[in-house]
């Protein structure tokens, strides 16, 4: 079968038309391949976790015993070992799960080191204000 002698130009076009559209969709248009999605979804997960997680460590850290001597003991530390410092007080650890979160961890860390003096435990300050 022998095409129209119109219908080569045409073709042509259109193969070079499908180039283009997918050299731009990748690159300004923001077109992903799958492996792409896949590591920036898992990445939004993650901060997801941590977002949530963070406050529950802060508050683990607030209810435990000596945590006026431990903020004092983080403080003192290198920026690498703190969330290491969290990992060890148990605080980073969550229910069903076998080891701290480091994400969580070195977050936690932060958020911590940033509260500093609201993380006295509320009893004590409601004590010492009513006295």
């Amino acid at each position: 079968m022998k095409l129209p002698a119109q219908l080569a130009p045409a073709l042509w076009g259109a193969a070079g038309g499908a180039l283009v559209l997918a050299a731009l969709g990748f690159t300004w248009f923001g077109w992903v391949g799958p492996g792409t999605a896949h590591t920036k979804a898992t990445a939004r997960v993650n901060a997801a976790v941590v977002a949530v997680l963070t406050p529950i460590c802060l508050e683990k850290f607030r209810a435990s015993d000596d945590a006026p001597a431990r903020l004092a003991a983080l403080k003192k530390l290198k920026y690498w070992e703190k969330a290491e410092f969290v990992e060890k007080g148990g605080w980073a650890t969550f229910a069903g799960m076998e080891k701290p979160n480091t994400d969580v961890a070195r977050a936690c860390a932060t958020a911590i080191e940033e509260q500093g003096i609201a993380l006295a435990k509320p009893d004590a300050e409601s004590k010492s204000t009513n006295q």
